[in-house]
């Protein structure tokens, strides 16, 4: 399997998988996404991907209705996206994605969180070379689908790799094209299962089991934190 595949799989999604804050996370990224378009989802592909990947992690409807309806609440404070960046021990790098409505908050949350564990904070920008930004979709696939003929189909909506294993599907484009090709998925009436925007590292790097231990106290600290959605590293 290549890089891509490998990474999908890799234990930080296991860990983002069972967060006990999980669900709160999916709703936050929900509620952005109709308040920004709408909360149709047949008129708002953004909000449509946040239920889609919401339904993947088994969020009940009940939960998903009720961030749509917070789009609209009078007393609903603004939310905005942000990202931060920080290096960790061992020569680890870290890309924080984040979702908040008290910027000053999720600054000295995540700084705090790094400096207590032999991190520190980068300038943004710093890390813009080392992670490559990939659309990664996930589709179910039998042995009635031809993946070359898929992959033909898909080149012009911007697909770069297609790769399979147990019925299951990963494919990858540069994250400008995850829009066409989301629509391209669903005209030819595939049914996604999942469509995320990842952070791929350009150059992966090996630690030992005793450093990981290391990186997983940080990585498990700062994706309990309410305003982190998603932390991406440059280990292989």
């Amino acid at each position: 399997m290549g890089r891509a595949f490998e990474y999908r799989k890799a234990s930080k999604l296991k860990r983002w998988g069972a967060m006990s804050k999980l669900f709160p996370k999916l709703g936050k990224i929900i509620t952005m996404a109709a308040k920004e378009g709408g909360g149709d989802p047949d008129l708002n592909p953004k909000l449509r991907t946040a239920i889609l990947n919401a339904k993947a992690e088994n969020m009940p409807k009940d939960n998903i209705e009720a961030a749509i309806k917070r789009a609209t609440a009078k007393d609903l404070k603004d939310m905005a996206e942000v990202n931060f960046e920080g290096k960790a021990p061992h020569g680890v790098l870290i890309f924080i994605e984040c979702a908040t409505d008290n910027n000053t908050r999720t600054v000295a949350n995540v700084k705090s969180i790094l400096n207590k564990n032999g991190g520190e904070m980068l300038t943004n920008g710093s890390l813009e070379f080392m992670f490559a930004r990939k659309a990664i979709f996930e589709i179910d696939i039998d042995d009635s689908v031809d993946l070359e003929e898929l992959e033909l189909e898909l080149i012009d909506a911007g697909l770069e790799e297609i790769e399979a294993e147990d019925g299951v599907a990963l494919i990858t484009a540069d994250y400008t094209s995850f829009g066409t090709l989301h629509e391209a998925l669903e005209g030819m009436g595939i049914e996604i299962k999942k469509a995320t925007l990842e952070r791929i590292a350009n150059t992966p790097i090996e630690i030992s089991e005793e450093q990981q231990a290391d990186i997983d106290k940080i990585l498990e600290r700062l994706e309990d934190d309410e305003d982190v959605q998603k932390v991406y590293t440059n280990l292989a």
